[in-house]
C-alpha cells in the first residue's frame, strides 16, 4: 500500500496548492505561470500514475477486508454516480440552474464520487483511496468558501446548459458503466 499512499499524497498534495492561495501566488510570481502549470501538471500526473499503480499492486496482493457493504448499497452507489457525472458535466461555465445550485460542480462531483465508492468498498485500500479524496474535497470546499469564492451564480430557471449537463452527464455515466470492467477491472452491473 506504500505506492498507493505515496500517490495519494503526491496527487492530493499538488491539488492542495490552490488552497494556500498566497503560496500559489508566490510560486507563480517566482517561476512564471507557464512553468507553474507545467510542473503542477507533471506532479499531478505522476501522483495519478502512482495511485493507479499502487491500487493495482494492492488489489493484486489481495484486498484487506474491513467490512462487508450490504448488497442494496450498490443501488445507492449507482444513483450517486449518475449525480456525480451530471455535476461534473456542469463544469460548462454557461449559466445553469444546476451549476448555480452546486456552486462548485467539480468539488461536488468529487465528493459524490468518493462517497459513492466508500459506500460500496469495504476494503482498506478502497477506504483509504476514496476516503482521502472525500476528505480533500471537503477541505478544499471549505477553503474556497473561506476565500470568499461563492462559485457559480444562482439563477432561477432551467436553461439549455442544464439540459446539456443532464444529457452529457448521462451519456458519460452510461459509458463509464460499460467501460468500468475494462478500465477498472470491476463490473458495475451483475456480480
Amino acid at each position: 500500500m506504500f505506492v498507493l499512499i505515496l500517490g495519494i499524497i503526491v496527487f492530493l498534495g499538488v491539488h492542495s496548492v490552490p488552497i494556500f492561495h498566497e503560496t500559489r501566488a508566490h510560486l507563480i510570481e517566482r517561476f512564471g505561470l507557464g512553468t507553474f502549470k507545467v510542473v503542477y501538471s507533471l506532479v499531478a500526473l505522476i501522483g495519478f500514475g502512482l495511485i493507479v499503480w499502487g491500487f493495482h499492486l494492492y488489489r493484486a496482493g489481495g484486498l484487506i477486508a474491513v467490512w462487508t457493504p450490504p448488497t442494496w448499497m450498490r443501488h445507492v452507489t449507482v444513483l450517486l454516480m449518475w449525480l456525480a457525472f451530471v455535476a461534473l458535466a456542469c463544469m460548462n461555465p454557461a449559466p445553469s440552474l444546476i451549476r448555480g445550485w452546486l456552486r462548485h460542480p467539480m468539488l461536488v462531483a468529487i465528493m459524490i464520487w468518493a462517497l459513492a465508492h466508500l459506500l460500496i468498498n469495504g476494503d482498506a485500500g478502497g477506504m483509504l483511496l476514496f476516503g482521502s479524496f472525500l476528505a480533500w474535497a471537503i477541505v478544499d470546499r471549505i477553503a474556497v468558501k473561506t476565500r470568499g469564492d461563492v462559485g457559480a451564480r444562482r439563477i432561477k430557471s432551467f436553461t439549455g446548459a442544464d439540459a446539456m449537463a443532464l444529457g452529457l452527464g448521462t451519456v458519460a455515466y452510461v459509458a463509464m458503466i460499460l467501460l468500468h470492467p475494462i478500465l477498472i477491472g470491476v463490473s458495475v452491473v451483475g456480480s
